[in-house]
């Protein structure tokens, strides 16, 4: 018999934590199969929800919003780094704890493409998370680039005139301010938020094998 989660994924597409937690949560799973499997949804949650169109660079963002030396900074990077790694996802130089060539950015245009791709068919939001993930941790582009979207949705199979009608209008936008509304007035404020069967919590970039033990876990109460 096949359990199947569904897993509400909260995160933001310039959270270095968020890529370390799905790639755990993808290894989990992978070690599951194919007696659990997932129904994974990606919920928007903004890390910088005021952030200008032009960004900041990232380590004056850091230091500033954490209160933290520029050293530690860069050992919280050297950290995030070697984690991605061994689970197989390169941060590039100090995009380790931002991106887009050294600087973070508003991510909200990226939630709105990433509430509609949830829409048109199986892994088409999960692609394109993944590709806002690599573009902007691993290339150092800015996920705030219509350019950049438009080229991230026709490369996961999107319709690109329809994401461009989208990111040069309003749409979607009480769609995911009403998502990210609920999520934090479910307490949720720091990513990732692992959500399963929208009622066991997992915080964080957890181990692969904590992922596990969980999935196992809910899985045989579920059943």
């Amino acid at each position: 018999m096949v359990t199947i989660l569904k897993i509400d994924f909260v995160s933001d597409v310039s959270c270095p934590w968020c890529v370390i937690g799905l790639k755990a949560l993808d290894q989990a799973l992978a070690r599951v199969s194919p007696e659990i499997t997932a129904d994974l949804h990606f919920q928007p949650f903004e890390l910088n929800p005021s952030m200008g169109p032009e960004g900041q660079d990232i380590t004056e963002h850091i230091t500033q919003k954490y209160g933290i030396s520029a050293e530690q900074a860069e050992a919280n990077r050297e950290a995030i780094r070697q984690r991605g790694a061994a689970l197989g996802f390169t941060f590039s130089g100090t995009n380790a704890s931002g991106g887009g060539r050294s600087r973070t950015y508003n991510t909200f245009d990226a939630h709105r493409l990433l509430h509609w791709a949830e829409t048109q068919g199986e892994g088409h939001q999960k692609a394109l998370k993944e590709g806002l993930f690599k573009t902007y941790f691993t290339d150092g582009e800015s996920p705030a680039s219509h350019d950049v979207l438009l080229k991230l949705a026709a490369e996961v199979g999107l319709d690109a005139t329809r994401a461009a009608e989208i990111l040069s209008s309003g749409e979607y936008t009480v769609d995911v301010r009403e998502r990210e509304d609920f999520y934090q007035s479910q307490g949720i404020h720091s990513v990732p938020a692992i959500i399963i069967n929208d009622k066991h919590l997992i915080s964080g970039g957890q181990p692969v094998e904590v992922f596990e033990q969980a999935l196992r876990q809910i899985a045989q109460a579920a059943d």
